[in-house]
């Protein structure tokens, strides 16, 4: 079989490696439960080439995460829940109704409006979700009829508490400003200080979570990504110790021989330079 540029070619590849008699073995043992950390992994692997201003990676990443969409179709196709075209048809019947503006004789006469109807479309697409969830019998509850169920769990965690909070903020439940959530934050970091003086394991975990979604808020309230901001300290950490790394180095020693009083003294001249 010979690479092409025709996604039919991907599709019979995947289609292959899930053949019973003559597939992959480690393919067929696969399901959706255990590619979704491969969906994810890769989606990351492409936000990181972008980040990197690397198109070369950004081409080969978007292959890799395209194959992640063949791959879940190819399992819904053996259960004979859709096909890969019909996700094709899904992405582009939706794609064409939310844009009006575009693909109809009604226009948009500016952004304001067009965002308009994005979300009056978004919100009829919702109730015909579950619409259809009830149909196949699933409880109200399961149907993700609840104000913030359209938030996604399998985001990151952070990003997910941002996203709750600016759904919750649009019916009013939100602060006013930014110095009553320094409060907050201040006092759950005194119940968290409760949680480890009790040697409560639970509690900690609890009061942990409390005090990062305080901040997401913080964060919220002014205008900060907080998974960006987190991802730039990540990186200024990674700098800064690689520092103290190739300075051990040129010194002719490694990370292990080190006190943390040599390796403070590093450090602090990493964050000088």
């Amino acid at each position: 079989m010979k690479p092409s540029r025709d996604i039919t070619r991907l599709l019979e590849i995947m289609a292959a490696l899930r053949e019973p008699q003559t597939g992959c073995p480690w393919d067929l043992e696969q399901s959706f439960e255990t590619i979704a950390p491969y969906t994810v992994e890769e989606a990351y692997e492409v936000a990181d080439a972008i980040a990197r201003d690397d198109l070369d990676d950004l081409r080969e990443e978007l292959g890799d995460l395209l194959l992640q969409v063949v791959y879940h179709s190819q399992l819904a196709a053996e259960l004979g829940a859709f096909t890969f075209g019909e996700v094709v048809e899904a992405i582009t019947t939706k794609m064409i109704r939310r844009h009006p503006h575009v693909f109809e004789v009604a226009r948009a006469a500016d952004g304001t409006m067009a965002k308009g109807q994005w979300e009056r479309i978004k919100a009829e697409e919702k109730a015909e979700k579950r619409a259809r969830r009830l149909a196949r019998g699933l409880t109200a509850e399961d149907s993700g009829s609840g104000f913030l169920d359209s938030v996604p769990v399998g985001m990151p965690a952070l990003t997910r508490a941002l996203k709750l909070q600016q759904k919750a903020a649009k019916v009013g439940f939100d602060w006013s400003e930014a110095e009553p959530i320094l409060a907050k934050i201040e006092e759950e970091i005194g119940e968290f200080r409760q949680a480890l003086s009790a040697n409560d394991k639970a509690a900690q975990k609890d009061e942990f979570g409390d005090v990062l979604f305080s901040l997401a808020n913080l964060a919220r309230h002014l205008d900060i990504d907080p998974e960006a901001a987190l991802q730039g300290t990540n990186t200024k950490f990674r700098s800064r110790f690689h520092f103290v790394e190739q300075a051990l180095k040129e010194d002719g020693r490694l990370l292990e021989d080190a006190s943390l009083d040599e390796m403070e003294a590093l450090w602090k001249q990493a964050k000088t330079r």
